[in-house]
């Protein structure tokens, strides 16, 4: 059974960086593609970043630049290093996981990140 735990989600201030974690059970990362969904109440859920098993990346065209994927298999976790943090980026953070690219079958809880 995969669970997948977020943390790092915060308050801060335009132009701050957050890193936000997310641990997984077995061997989640090796095993699946990951990734990073936000949504904003209201709105409809918008793909963020992904990774697949073989450690390719893809960001969405709103966060190039500015925010970077990685995941460490030794510890089973996934990270979303965000910089340069807009007011837009405000949202509810999901990490998700599932055995093709962007099709998840497995979500966290998700994790709030506001920027002010």
């Amino acid at each position: 059974h995969v669970q997948l735990v977020e943390s790092g989600g915060d308050s801060v201030e335009a132009g701050g960086s957050l890193t936000l974690s997310c641990a997984g059970s077995g061997h989640t990362t090796s095993g699946y593609c990951m990734g990073w969904i936000r949504q904003v109440p209201g709105k409809e859920r918008e793909g963020v970043a992904a990774i697949g098993m073989d450690g390719r990346a893809r960001l969405a065209d709103s966060v190039k630049g500015r925010f970077t994927i990685s995941k460490d298999n030794a510890k089973n976790t996934l990270y979303l290093q965000m910089n340069n943090l807009k007011p837009e980026d405000t949202a509810v953070y999901y990490c998700a996981a599932g055995l093709f690219l962007v099709l998840y079958t497995h979500w966290g809880q998700g994790t709030q990140v506001t920027v002010s």
